[in-house]
């Protein structure tokens, strides 16, 4: 008998991974500690706005699953500061397949990127756009003369 820890879901690789980060805010908050955000504060004041109850339950989790860890920097009241293990680090890989994934096939989106003087993120200039003439899998019509 084994002590491993049971799938939750299947064995696929897929579906177990989903079943720890692939809620709607999981992966934003992986992005933001990449991207050098540390505090409470620091990732509630990210642009998609995450809902402050639902912030402190994906810091649990996540912390859980061995993906952050927590240090606490101030004692009265107690403030931790957030940081990627080696294993939340390797999620960085499926962010940029994120990005690029979405640059070529959203039109409009955007890679957000951390300015440099105040630390919030900051909208690319680089959109997705497609150049004249790129398929975009849709059948295309042609106009009667």
């Amino acid at each position: 008998m084994t002590t491993d820890r049971p799938f939750m879901r299947s064995p696929c690789a897929v579906a177990s991974s989903l079943d720890i980060v692939g809620d709607k805010w999981s992966l934003l908050v992986v992005r933001d500690l990449l991207h050098g955000k540390h505090t409470y504060g620091e990732l509630a004041d990210s642009p998609e706005r995450i809902p402050t109850n639902i912030l402190a339950d994906r810091l649990k989790r996540l912390e859980s699953a061995g993906i952050i860890t927590s240090t606490p920097y101030q004692q009265h009241p107690v403030r931790y500061a957030y940081s990627l293990t080696p294993k939340g680090n390797d999620l960085g890989e499926v962010l940029l397949a994120f990005v690029h994934w979405g640059k070529r096939h959203i039109p409009g989106t955007v890679v957000l990127k951390q300015t440099p003087d105040t630390g919030k993120s900051a909208a690319s200039a680089k959109t997705s756009q497609r150049p004249k003439g790129a398929k975009t899998g849709r059948a295309r019509t042609k106009k009667a003369p």
